[in-house]
C-alpha cells in the first residue's frame, strides 16, 4: 500500500502561493543548506505515516477556508520531489477535487518531473545558489539537479514563482544578482521573484538535534535592503 511521510501540517499558511493554503510538509531533502531552519525534515524515516486517501481526508477538513480565499494547497518538505510517488498521487486526487496545487521545492528529487508538473498549478522555486562552487559550499550538493528540474519547467507550462535566501555575504552582492537575473531569464512563466532575508530563528532546532550550524557567525540580513533587491529583480521580470 503507498505510503507518504509527512512532517507536520499547517492549516493557515499566508507566505505558500496565492490564498491561505493548507501546507504539507513532507520528509526527506537531500541538500544539507546551510541556513535551514527544519533541519528535522532531513530523514526519510521521520515524521507520521499517511495513505493518500488519509492524507486527502485531512485537507479537505480545511478546503472551506482556502477555496474562499482562492488558495489551496503546498507541498513543501523537507522536499517534497523526494517522494514522487506518493506525491503524484496527492496531486491527483487534489486536482480531482478542483483543488489549486503549489510544489515548494528546491528542484532536487530523482530526475523524473514531467508528470509531476502535468498536475502542479504552480512551483515556488528555491534557487539556492547561481553557480556549482556557490551551491556546493550553501548545500553541500551539486546545482545539477536544479538544472535538470529546469529543463523539465521547461517542457512544462506550470507557473513559477522564484524564491531566493539572501544571506549576508553569501547570496548579496550586486554580481550574484546579477547572476540570478541570468538565470531567472531562461525560466518559462516566471510571474515573481520573492527575496526572503536570512534569519537566525531556527538556530535552536540545530542545537537540539545537535547539528553544527555553520552560518552561526551571520547575522540576520537587512530587510529594507532585501526588499530593494526584490523590487530590482520583479522591475526586470516585468520589462524583461
Amino acid at each position: 500500500m503507498l505510503k507518504g511521510r509527512v512532517h507536520s501540517i499547517e492549516s493557515m499558511g499566508l507566505v505558500d502561493g496565492p490564498g491561505v493554503r493548507t501546507v504539507v510538509f513532507l520528509q526527506g531533502c537531500k541538500l544539507r543548506c546551510s541556513y535551514c531552519h527544519n533541519p528535522d525534515t532531513w530523514a526519510m524515516d521521520g515524521g507520521t505515516e499517511y495513505t493518500p486517501e488519509e492524507l486527502l481526508r485531512k485537507i479537505m477538513r480545511f478546503k472551506p477556508y482556502f477555496e474562499r480565499s482562492g488558495g489551496g494547497v503546498t507541498f513543501s518538505g523537507g522536499d517534497p520531489l523526494l517522494q514522487p510517488e506518493f506525491l503524484l498521487e496527492m496531486l491527483k486526487l487534489c486536482k480531482e477535487k478542483g483543488i489549486h496545487v503549489a510544489l515548494d521545492t528546491a528542484g532536487y528529487g530523482f530526475g523524473e518531473y514531467d508528470e509531476i508538473l502535468e498536475y502542479t498549478d504552480l512551483v515556488l522555486l528555491d534557487i539556492k545558489h547561481v553557480d556549482d562552487i556557490g551551491y556546493k559550499n550553501l548545500t553541500g550538493k551539486s546545482k545539477h539537479g536544479l538544472d535538470q528540474f529546469l529543463e523539465a519547467l521547461e517542457r512544462s507550462n506550470t507557473k513559477v514563482w522564484i524564491r531566493h535566501v539572501v544571506v549576508p555575504g553569501i547570496t548579496d552582492s550586486e554580481e550574484h544578482i546579477e547572476k540570478l537575473k541570468e538565470i531567472i531569464k531562461t525560466i518559462k512563466n516566471v510571474e515573481k521573484v520573492e527575496l526572503l532575508p536570512y534569519h537566525t530563528l531556527g538556530v535552536q532546532k540545530y542545537e537540539k538535534l545537535g547539528i553544527p550550524y555553520r552560518l552561526e557567525n551571520i547575522e540576520p540580513m537587512d530587510k529594507d535592503y532585501t526588499k530593494q533587491l526584490e523590487k530590482q529583480l520583479n522591475d526586470f521580470l516585468r520589462y524583461a
